[in-house]
């Protein structure tokens, strides 16, 4: 089996890329979840999530993290990836998605694979859920442990 990417910003890791990642090593053996830098983006938990993802994932084999500089088609070709996984909640997540997908093909005919969410999973939102956080609200059931802890760590 091959090693495919899973990309993404992570802020913060959910239980519903929780899921995505653990079925994208069922599939295919080896996962690289890739935490990107988008230098347009505020990330609540800035260089944290790298940590946070890797202390979310640390006892699940198959899967190793890894920060994203730069295009991903570059980080992919740099380390022999060919296929990335990209977990869909609606149909918004579908019409960007297909664009990236186009544009990764295009540039080094790298492939995209495209998994729907779990219907537990479907409304889940690292962006609504930060607006919780920041709130005061309880995200507990919706995050892994380690973010549960950063979280109480940011509060005090």
């Amino acid at each position: 089996m091959s090693t495919v990417l899973c990309p993404g910003s992570f802020d913060p890791i959910t239980v519903g890329h929780f899921d995505i990642i653990t079925r994208a090593r069922d599939l295919f053996g080896s996962v690289l979840v890739g935490v990107g830098r988008n230098n347009q983006k505020n990330y609540l938990f800035g260089d944290q999530r790298i940590d946070l993802v890797e202390e979310s994932l640390r006892d699940m084999e198959g899967v190793t993290v890894s920060p994203i500089e730069g295009l991903l088609v570059d980080f992919c070709q740099e380390r022999g990836i060919t296929t990335v996984v990209k977990g869909l909640r609606f149909g918004a997540d579908f019409d960007f998605e297909l664009q990236m997908a186009h544009m990764n093909r295009g540039l080094t005919g790298l492939e995209t694979v495209l998994l729907p969410a779990a219907a537990e999973h479907v409304t889940l939102s690292s962006t609504i859920l930060r607006e919780v956080m920041k709130l005061g609200g309880d995200v507990t059931p919706y995050v892994p442990p380690a973010v549960v802890r950063a979280i109480e760590a940011r509060r005090g």
